[in-house]
């Protein structure tokens, strides 16, 4: 029974330790660039996120100006 329990034990240990030493090489990191690799599901979410954000902010111009729609800087 005890060695059960240790095979229950050890077994998910070792297989998360395995994993935890993964990283991203720079060969690859051109393909996590790419528009497919972003956090965004789509582009239509993301336009409807803008307009949202803009419209509580009463901002305008984008997300590459500075300033809002208060005249502030």
């Amino acid at each position: 029974m005890k060695a059960l329990l240790r095979l229950y034990v050890l077994i998910p240990a070792f297989s998360l330790a395995a994993c935890s030493s993964l990283g991203v090489e720079p060969w690859e990191r051109d393909l996590l660039a790419k528009d497919e690799m972003s956090l965004s599901a789509s582009a239509n979410d993301l336009a409807l996120d803008d307009h949202i954000y803009f419209s509580k902010e009463g901002t305008s111009g984008g997300r590459g100006f500075a300033g809002g729609g208060c005249g502030c800087n």
